[in-house]
């Protein structure tokens, strides 16, 4: 795949571009020295690394180059990215492996548990958008869903509504407040202060999830804002 965007990238040029890689924050040597070779072996000449979260900051606009605090969360496909970023470096972060594709799995589990049907991650990832919540919704929403009978082996249509969904997004959410909460408590006093008074930015296209910034919000007792276009913040900042 990487070789396929590098192509269509560079066109018809004979000489190979430069790649600037996303990666999740505390990649280890091992998984660093991978992400360089494959991409290399792709057909790039020269690679640099940058932090998700690093990038989602500049994508967003973010001003990191002061001596002051900013916290960003970025929630991606497979990993979510705490960091303090401070004089255009990262002072503290995390990385868990919790992002969009663990809430689709979680909305699958629910379904097979709670409706004894099975449906698929397309399904669930169409749900999750659709009506997908992690505060309550101001009425309730309602999906009708087609899939597979566990039983009997047959299609089987339910109706999934809004609060059942929030109920199964709740467990992976979770993961990421507790990041949150740990990176908080690595910070000192001084760069806390600043991201009190400035509040997080949230990225990502997991963070677009309904009621996510209220839910993190509440439970660390700072604002949480969504930024605006949060799926491409990472893509600009790397740009």
């Amino acid at each position: 795949m990487l070789r396929y965007f590098i192509r269509k990238a560079n066109g018809r040029s004979l000489i190979k571009p430069n790649v600037i890689v996303c990666v999740p924050s505390r990649i280890n040597e091992v998984e660093e020295r991978a992400v360089r070779d494959a991409t290399r072996y792709a057909g790039a000449r020269w690679v640099e690394l940058i932090e998700e979260p690093m990038a989602a900051a500049l994508g967003a606009g973010i001003d990191i180059s002061k001596p002051r605090g900013v916290m960003v969360i970025d929630i991606g496909g497979g990993t979510a990215d705490v960091a303090v970023i401070s004089l255009n470096d990262v002072v503290v972060s995390e990385s868990v492996k919790c992002g969009g594709d663990k809430f689709d799995d979680a909305i699958v589990r629910y379904v097979r548990r709670e409706h004894n049907v099975i449906i698929g991650q397309r399904t669930a990832e169409d749900i999750k958008i659709k009506i997908g919540c992690l505060s309550p919704r101001p009425e309730k929403l309602s999906m009708a869903v087609r899939g597979r009978c566990v039983t009997t082996g047959l299609p089987k249509e339910i109706t999934i509504t809004s609060p059942e969904v929030m109920s199964a997004l709740l467990e992976p959410a979770k993961s990421i407040v507790e990041a949150v909460h740990d990176v908080l408590s690595r910070t000192a006093p001084e760069l806390i202060s600043d991201i009190a008074e400035s509040g997080i930015s949230l990225t990502g296209g997991g963070g677009l999830i309904y009621g996510f910034d209220q839910m993190i919000s509440s439970r660390i007792g700072i604002p949480v804002h969504t930024e605006e276009d949060a799926v491409c913040c990472v893509v600009k900042g790397t740009g």
